[in-house]
């Protein structure tokens, strides 16, 4: 499944002690209906982009396993993270970053 960027939040704050976060937003429109996933970013120490929360996956996927078993919330969420690893969301979080400059 293919998914694209639909859109990227950039919070930026005044405190200088805080780091700039957002989230981001991916997605497709399938022949059964609308596929998506989002989660928080964190921009770290020389403009580096973590995921906020690696466990905190926001999708309306139903993940399954091999014999076609719902997965868990925390196998899924290693699913999930293998969906967000193949993503060029970083591309896309450096893009809205530099946006809002």
């Amino acid at each position: 499944m293919q998914f694209m960027h639909l859109g990227t939040c950039v919070t930026v704050h005044d405190d200088l002690h805080l780091r700039t976060a957002g989230q981001t937003v991916w997605g497709n429109v399938l022949s059964d209906g609308r596929a998506g996933v989002a989660w928080d970013w964190v921009q770290m120490p020389r403009g580096m982009l973590a995921m906020a929360d690696p466990m905190c996956v926001v999708t309306n996927l139903r993940v399954v396993g091999e014999h076609g078993e719902v997965l868990t919330a925390f196998d899924a969420a290693r699913v999930l993270n293998e969906i967000v690893y193949a993503l060029p969301w970083q591309t896309e979080v450096h893009r809205a970053l530099h946006d809002t400059h």
